[in-house]
């Protein structure tokens, strides 16, 4: 039984940024209704590694005048428990697939950061007819040689060791919640004083019911493996694949200060697809949509006006065309099935 749009009675309209609501893909799954016009065209924003749809929360209503704006947690992130689905690249994959055609009624344009940026990346190149564009935010790359940050090095080894990561994550239930956010932010941010308290609140508190969720530590290492084996130069091919068959239009949009992805990886990838528009952001890191919303939501709006006008008309909700007899109620839409430029300086 499909359950969109059935709000959750412990989540009060807009605690989260937005409405959270519910979804039944082989069990519950959790989202964001930011909102926006109910003709606008549908951007579906998918959170990286261990984050959540919360993740959207800073820069949402610097676009839902005109955009509509919907934010899942994936599969063992956030308040989607994993149950029974798994919580690897693939299998978010597929989540992100059926949740696009239970809340679209069309074409879309997915906005991905990071781990997100690599799933919106294998749907757009898997299933082609469904994503109008892309808009990618510092989005997890195929491995290119590099010198990683030494921190963010141990710390992917040490989430991503078969029996080491889930040990590790585990410890997280005896931290307090704003020592994990805080942590997180802190690894993920230049500068994560430019978070807006309230933002770090609304992270603090999904951080606190995903503790007390069960195999929280393994799912986030099951994962952080996931993300390093797809990007990776032994079982990268298909991920490479995959992106060598997206056709619509693409947005990078990448923080320079970025030490998880780096900023070279960017600009390797739109060197490689000319077609590809790069704008890189100075002085922010791996988060540009929560550390400077205002600079990452500029680049967005230009882009959808600019070389992504096309796909941002096509990602506008169809209008059901069905024929209607004579004294006949209409009748409700079926969901679907089956160039380097650097921001200036804020």
């Amino acid at each position: 039984m499909t359950t969109a749009g059935r709000r959750k009675p412990n989540e009060p309209e807009g605690r989260l940024g937005g409405k959270s609501l519910t979804v039944d893909i082989d069990g519950p799954v959790h989202y964001l209704d930011f909102g926006g016009p109910a003709n606008g065209p549908v951007l579906i924003a998918v959170h990286g590694l261990g984050g959540a749809a919360v993740n959207w929360s800073a820069i949402a209503p610097l676009l839902t005048k005109n955009y509509r704006l919907l934010a899942p947690d994936l599969s063992g992130h956030g308040l989607t428990a994993s149950g029974r689905r798994g919580t690897d690249v693939a299998a978010n994959r597929l989540l992100l697939h059926r949740f696009i055609e239970l809340v679209s009624n069309g074409r879309v344009i997915l906005v991905g950061n990071s781990m997100g940026g690599m799933i919106a990346l294998i749907e757009a190149g898997t299933v082609p007819d469904g994503v109008a564009g892309l808009i990618l935010v510092d989005p997890a790359l195929p491995l290119m040689p590099a010198r990683p940050d030494p921190l963010v090095t141990a710390v992917f080894a040490l989430s991503a060791a078969p029996v080491l990561g889930p040990l590790i994550m585990r410890q997280r239930r005896f931290m307090r919640v704003e020592a994990i956010v805080a942590q997180t932010l802190a690894l993920c941010c230049a500068d994560p004083s430019r978070v807006p308290e309230h933002i770090v609140a609304q992270h603090v508190e999904v951080a606190r019911q995903r503790v007390k969720m069960a195999g929280d530590g393994r799912d986030l290492a099951h994962a952080a493996r996931s993300v390093v084996e797809t990007a990776g130069f032994l079982r990268g091919q298909a991920y490479r694949r995959a992106i060598k068959e997206v056709t619509c239009p693409v947005l990078v949009v990448h923080g320079e200060r970025d030490r998880l992805v780096p900023v070279s990886a960017a600009r390797a990838a739109a060197k490689a697809h000319p077609d590809w528009e790069l704008v890189v952001l100075p002085g922010v890191g791996h988060v540009p949509q929560l550390e400077d919303p205002a600079q990452t939501a500029a680049a967005f709006t230009a882009w959808l006006k600019g070389a992504g006008a096309a796909a941002a008309e096509a990602a506008r909700p169809r209008r059901n065309k069905r024929r209607r007899g004579p004294g006949l109620r209409p009748q409700p839409p079926e969901p679907k099935r089956g160039r380097d430029s650097s921001a200036p300086a804020a």
